[in-house]
């Protein structure tokens, strides 16, 4: 048996609805302050290191479990929020930003962006993290398929990590400039950093979907899924990356998302 707590539930859900507000409240009132919007994305994982750690504080569920998801997502939001923030340091507002608030009724850039951005990434990082805030209310310890779990984890963080770290010194060499990343994991996805993360998120739903209650929240993975291949992620970074030299060849020799080998020529 799960030993799932329905009232504990209820707790870590309230709370993290609340972290997750807290949190959005804090980014855009420092995104006004800073004339950018885009430091929602460095938020964005830190809202599921709340949640996870919401969960190991409150959540009634089994320590181990509550400790090994807090500590999985730790990592990967907190190694997130350190590369976006890292990459994005000095630089100009992101062009999906601009392109997403020129039509601000009045004028009015902020009040739109929290309208449009803010409470809508509040709201889907909620959801998304279900699988974490039901992970802390099961009462049974892991099993093999949570560590099956754990283990789609870390190929997801693999993919994410490794793939971030090949593009920054692809892009730190001045000869690279205006040329195609099509190397290492490039080679085989052309976005390996979106497939990790995606990845990382079913890895999170399979720990949860151990016991009955977790295997309801499979939307949240399914949602995150979509929004990188076809919102916010893959789609709308190849809209500006389309008229680049050579992108095109890059597209007929490589996987979209899924990882395989390039095709040939």
């Amino acid at each position: 048996m799960s030993g799932f707590s329905v009232g504990g539930f209820g707790l870590v859900a309230l709370t993290s609805a609340l972290a997750i507000a807290a949190l959005m409240v804090g980014t855009a009132y420092l995104g006004r302050r800073a004339g950018k919007v885009s430091i929602v994305d460095v938020t964005w994982g830190l809202t599921f290191v709340a949640v996870a750690w919401v969960g190991l504080a409150l959540g009634p569920g089994d320590l181990g479990r509550r400790a090994l998801v807090a500590a999985l997502v730790t990592v990967w939001g907190g190694r997130l929020a350190w590369h976006i923030g890292r990459r994005a340091h000095g630089a100009p507002e992101d062009p999906r930003y601009v392109a997403l608030l020129a039509d601000a009724p009045g004028g009015d850039v902020h009040r739109y962006a929290v309208r449009k951005v803010f409470v809508p990434q509040g709201l889907i990082a909620w959801f998304v993290s279900l699988p974490i805030q039901v992970s802390a209310c099961l009462g049974a310890g892991l099993g093999w398929v949570g560590w099956l779990g754990v283990g789609v984890w870390a190929v997801g963080f693999g993919f994410e990590a490794v793939g971030d770290a090949q593009l920054r010194r692809f892009k730190a060499d001045p000869a690279n400039r205006g040329r195609v990343m099509d190397r290492g994991l490039w080679a085989w996805t052309r976005h390996p950093n979106y497939f990790g993360d995606a990845t990382m998120s079913w890895g999170l739903w399979v720990i949860a979907a151990e016991h009955l209650p977790g295997v309801f929240t499979v939307l949240s993975p399914v949602l995150m899924t979509w929004l990188l291949v076809r919102v916010s992620g893959a789609k709308l970074l190849e809209q500006t990356m389309g008229s680049r030299p050579g992108y095109a060849a890059y597209i007929a020799r490589t996987s979209g998302f899924f990882p395989r080998p390039p095709r040939r020529p």
